[in-house]
């Protein structure tokens, strides 16, 4: 037997006992009660529809990242925004039709003033601005996570925007021992005292993508969140099911000016957004 098979079938044996452990733990430590919508039962398809008529347009910031690229994809499939504009460091290569109402503005984040006029006119902000400590180290990940997201929110705000969807992280909490969803959670509360007209904050677990690496520690992870989600929806989830209920949230019209959807909620909505 390859010596490669025989290390992947055993760390598969040790994963299924894990993950049988780690569902059991989940019983107890789950999401709390999903978000409630008063027009949840109303067809998708209709509210589309009726949306598109509005004429209206969007930003996404982070358009190059995994779940940025996905949820542009998404909106061009549901076709709900008469202008789709892309900001971010650099310019992007589309090609196709279906791009033809997509623009892009190339901005540098840390002189975001200069660019006032890049988030002016937009009815919807989408973020999905990120890094990690890991690729950027502490001061890096601070600066892209908090100081760049607040300041794009402010600057759309004063541009008119009227809703904003900020993906933001499963466990996200100000006042968190650890730096990462500290800074998540501290974003979440300075976006919602710029009271918008509807801010939603998607709190996903690990975002599952799929990837072409060959390496077995990465085929492992991906292995093992894959199996946990198949028995609990609350730690990990589908990167395509985050972009679907962020789009089709965006048609819907919550209880509340500010909703949170803990990563139940953001697989329960993608996976019954009908597309």
């Amino acid at each position: 037997m390859n010596p490669l098979s025989s290390t992947l079938g055993k760390a598969t044996g040790i994963l299924t006992l894990v993950v049988v452990v780690i569902a059991a733990v989940l019983n107890y430590f789950d999401d709390p009660d999903p978000i409630r919508y008063s027009s949840m039962t109303e067809d998708l398809k209709t509210l589309g529809e009726n949306f598109r008529q509005q004429n209206k347009s969007c930003f996404i910031l982070g358009a190059s990242g995994e779940t940025g690229k996905v949820l542009l994809q998404e909106l061009l499939e549901r076709n709900i925004f008469s202008k789709i504009t892309l900001i971010g460091r650099r310019q992007l290569t589309f090609e196709g039709k279906a791009y033809e109402n997509v623009a892009q503005q190339v901005v540098d984040f840390e002189k975001l003033d200069d660019y006032a006029a890049s988030f002016q006119g937009h009815d919807v902000g989408y973020c999905c601005l990120g890094t990690t400590r890991a690729k950027a180290g502490a001061e890096g990940f601070i600066r892209v996570d908090h100081d760049y997201v607040l300041k794009s929110a402010e600057l759309a705000k004063a541009g008119g925007c009227k809703q904003f969807h900020l993906e933001s992280s499963r466990g996200a909490d100000k006042n968190s021992s650890f730096l990462y969803l500290k800074v998540k959670g501290q974003v979440e509360a300075e976006i919602e005292a710029l009271a918008f007209d509807r801010f939603a904050i998607y709190r996903p677990g690990v975002l599952l993508v799929d990837r072409q690496e060959s390496r077995p520690g990465e085929w492992l992870i991906r292995k093992f969140f894959s199996a946990v989600s198949a028995v609990s929806s609350s730690m990990s989830i589908q990167i395509q099911l985050v972009a679907k209920a962020m789009v089709a949230n965006t048609l819907l019209q919550p209880e509340q000016k500010t909703e949170i959807l803990e990563n139940k909620d953001i697989a329960s909505l993608g996976k019954n957004s009908g597309k």
